[in-house]
């Protein structure tokens, strides 16, 4: 046999055994749209902040429930958007590949996420009912990234490290209260948009 043809038989099985333990049907460029996505959030929320509150620094956001409560739909929306992008993509890349999208190793991937996220939105829930508003921001962050640190054991590693990040803006928020809505745009706007864009032109093309 030759040189190539054995190296072409060992990169075959590589693919083979990384189907099998690895859900690759992620897309970077959903990636990149979600952070589009939050970034046009986090724009539309600060207008509303300072078309609310105007040059008045005596008040911040946090303590005007009304705003506060518009900002989180504004969230809910991105989030939706998200979601739906990063899905109609995830799918179709999938089928590009041959690959069945709800497969053991995508079921495994959702268990290992799925915790984290369900037990941060239901904590994002409480404070709002609580009126801790300030703790908001650093919670989506933080239990956004454990989600991914523990989901990426079953996907691509840069998914970990962008969970870790994620989990590093959030302890950061919690360090200097006030500025929530700033590292909620970095880490859901700028980190996704150069996660997405690592992962496109790593695994896409």
């Amino acid at each position: 046999m030759k040189e190539k043809d054995v190296y072409a038989e060992l990169s075959s099985i590589r693919n083979l055994m990384e189907r099998s333990s690895k859900f690759i049907s992620l897309s970077g460029l959903s990636g990149i749209l979600a952070g589009i996505y939050a970034l046009a959030g986090s724009g539309l929320g600060y207008f509303l902040i300072h078309s609310a509150l105007g040059t008045d620094s005596g008040a911040g956001p946090f303590e005007k429930p009304l705003i506060f409560w518009q900002l989180f739909m504004i969230a809910l929306a991105v989030l939706f958007f998200s979601v739906v992008t990063a899905c109609w993509l995830t799918i179709r890349k999938a089928k590009s590949v041959n690959e069945n999208v709800w497969n053991p190793v995508s079921r495994r991937l959702l268990a290992a996420s799925g915790v984290p996220l369900i037990t941060g939105g239901l904590f994002v829930l409480i404070m709002l009912f609580k009126s801790e508003y300030i703790l908001v921001a650093p919670g989506c962050l933080i239990f956004y990234g454990l989600a991914l640190f523990a989901g990426s054991h079953y996907t691509y590693i840069d998914v970990k490290w962008l969970g870790i990040c994620e989990i590093l803006l959030g302890l950061l928020a919690l360090i200097i209260p006030g500025h929530g809505l700033i590292l909620w745009t970095i880490g859901f706007g700028f980190l996704h948009i150069i996660y997405g864009s690592i992962m496109h032109f790593k695994y896409d093309r």
